[in-house]
């Protein structure tokens, strides 16, 4: 009786979430007569596909989705290969002040990032970076204190014995890191990868304060124009919208266990 309500529960809440995705996409392929007719259609009697390529074709998309594909990419690569390196560092290596120093880096995790915007603003403009898709991917190559920790905590529970083998047969701290570590990091690494895929992917501010020129728009600004211009059209805002949930999702659905295992690898030690 207990797993019946339990698993009746989990149903309803899924039913509750998945809803406004489910919404999103019948509205997308809905004809105009179906989307406003009363009662609604919860099941379109034609299934209209080309309504995502006629929302696409009213403004440049693919230029967006390049923008946004260079900048998810490149800036994940940066996050991943600095994070890991600044967490190696800060449990494998002992100095004085490491301790002090890592709990300044999670102190900047309480300066939120409205605070931040304008000096930032200044900084870039100063080096020249606005209207260049540099403010949106250089940061990430100087590591972010949640990932830092998340990674540190997956190190931690690698046994050192592993280091000293390694020392043994004459690797150096970068060996044992690029080598060793990296590898058997795998599952946080990819924990880490789909939480900055996603925060970059769905970035809106970033975007909105660092580009003016519209050929360097990111999607999720490119869509928040449309919406501006195209109110009125439904359809057309479904049909973007549906297209730029896609890839968090697949990438979700691809990555869950490792998500997983990089979870509660990392929440093991402390």
């Amino acid at each position: 009786m207990r797993k019946t309500v339990l698993y009746a529960t989990l149903i309803l809440l899924s039913a509750l979430f998945i809803a406004p995705f489910y919404w999103t996409f019948m509205t997308a392929v809905k004809s105009t007569a179906e989307l406003y007719r009363f009662p609604p259609v919860l099941w379109p009697s034609e299934w209209h596909w080309e309504n995502f390529a006629a929302a696409w074709s009213k403004q440049p998309f693919g230029t967006y989705l390049s923008n946004s594909l260079i900048v998810v990419v490149l800036s994940t690569i940066g996050q991943l290969l600095s994070s890991s390196l600044v967490a190696f560092g800060f449990a494998r290596f002992r100095f004085p002040g490491r301790d002090a120093l890592f709990v300044l880096l999670l102190a900047t995790m309480m300066i939120p990032w409205d605070v931040k915007m304008i000096p930032l603003y200044m900084e870039f403009n100063m080096l020249g970076w606005i209207n260049t898709l540099k403010p949106l991917i250089v940061p990430a190559y100087f590591a972010d204190a949640f990932f830092v920790f998340l990674l540190r905590q997956y190190i931690m529970t690698i046994p050192m014995e592993i280091d000293e083998a390694a020392r043994m047969d004459g690797a150096n701290s970068f060996d044992i890191y690029w080598r060793i570590h990296l590898p058997l990091m795998l599952p946080a690494l990819v924990l880490v990868g789909t939480f900055h895929f996603m925060n970059a992917w769905n970035d809106y501010l970033g975007p909105l304060i660092f580009l003016n020129d519209q050929s360097k728009y990111t999607l999720t600004l490119g869509l928040s124009m449309f919406k501006g211009l195209h109110e009125i059209d439904v359809t057309s805002i479904a049909a973007i919208t549906v297209i730029l949930c896609l890839p968090p999702l697949a990438l979700f659905f691809l990555a869950q266990r490792y998500i997983m295992d990089g979870a509660v690898g990392s929440s093991v030690k402390g």
